[in-house]
């Protein structure tokens, strides 16, 4: 659905002051989120808990891309998620796959970051899925990529093994969206078709413009990385911009996100330099992917700054511990350029924005 409504004008100034004074806000959250954020973190340390008890936590860190599926239409009835979470599923995996095939190949992979970013955010607003977004899918691509990355000629993880444990992560999550159903109660609500649940495809003026800026957050944020900084660590650059794009066309938004992301991440790259040592112990790494995961989706819908620092150590413990990354304060201050590259992309193309054109769904 597309808002109409016009935006009243504003200095610059004025964003900026709104956007500086949310940082420290906290407002109620528009729906209960107890039970959502618990859905999230189970899905993400059970299948990682019991394959470390198994001797395997390598494998049950590469579940947590497929747990993903879990943040999707969080909101729905059990029913209604148990319809359209498939779909969200096969995407992760899709992009898990093409992730770890271009891996050995630098240039390959830029182009299919571009081209994954892209496509899912198309397909995400033709078909309305909502928050999050093509942020995950972009992520899972990414993410994959350096999972199963070639170094001196050899793979750090096997990439039948990474589908897999990604395969397992979201058949898991979606057992676990599916687990309500065990009450009557939730037997007994209504459950609308797949076409109303996922309406389309159709794009309006406001999509069309997000999409627009998806593209040049891609194409520029894929350009840069690979050009300057590290072509490995494009995926980060391009999430956080299309993170800071969001769902709505405007550039209070843009700006606001954009700070947001700016100040969560450069807080999350703290707290993980101080929790990463506890992350080296197996059982303890489990607990934390699992609070972070509960405390990310806690606040995310109250202050999205907050949620930020404790998405950025979550992702860092999950790729460290993947890839044996040992250099904290690198992997900190990587994460912080990227981000900060991939917001500046983002707030710039709100100059695409027509003060007149609608703003799309939230």
């Amino acid at each position: 659905m597309v808002e109409h409504a016009p935006q009243p004008r504003t200095s610059a100034l004025q964003v900026v002051g709104r956007a500086t004074r949310s940082l420290l806000e906290l407002p109620p959250s528009p729906g209960p989120r107890t039970w959502i954020a618990l859905r999230a973190a189970l899905s993400v340390s059970l299948p990682f808990g019991a394959l470390t008890l198994l001797g395997h936590p390598e494998i049950g860190l590469q579940t947590a891309a497929g747990a993903f599926v879990a943040l999707y239409f969080a909101g729905m009835g059990a029913a209604e998620r148990g319809k359209v979470l498939p779909f969200v599923a096969t995407a992760l995996i899709a992009c898990a796959a093409l992730g770890a095939l271009l891996a050995p190949w630098p240039i390959l992979l830029a182009v299919g970051l571009v081209l994954v970013t892209i496509g899912a955010s198309m397909l995400c607003f033709a078909y309305r899925v909502g928050p999050p977004g093509s942020v995950f899918f972009a992520l899972t691509f990414g993410l994959s990529a350096n999972i199963t990355a070639v170094v001196d000629g050899e793979r750090l993880n096997s990439p039948v093994t990474l589908l897999l444990a990604v395969s397992g992560g979201a058949f898991f999550a979606y057992l676990l969206a599916l687990a309500p159903l065990l009450r009557k109660a939730e037997r007994a609500r209504p459950a609308r078709e797949l076409s109303e649940l996922l309406p389309g495809p159709w794009l309006g003026a406001g999509e069309q413009e997000l999409i627009a800026r998806v593209a040049v957050v891609a194409v520029l944020g894929t350009a840069v990385s690979v050009l300057w900084i590290d072509p490995h660590r494009a995926y980060w650059t391009v999430t956080a911009g299309v993170a800071v794009v969001g769902l709505v066309a405007g550039r209070r938004h843009a700006i606001g996100r954009g700070l947001h992301r700016t100040v969560g991440t450069l807080i999350g790259a703290g707290v993980y330099l101080a929790i990463a040592p506890l992350g080296r112990i197996p059982l303890l790494l489990v607990l934390l992917l699992g609070v972070l995961q509960f405390a990310v989706e806690s606040v995310v819908v109250r202050n999205y700054a907050l949620a930020l620092v404790f998405i950025t150590p979550l992702v860092l413990l999950i790729t460290g511990a993947a890839t044996s990354g040992g250099d904290l304060w690198g992997s900190a201050l990587e994460r912080f350029l990227d981000t900060a590259v991939g917001v500046a992309i983002a707030m710039l193309t709100a100059l695409i924005h027509r003060r007149s054109a609608p703003r799309a769904y939230r």
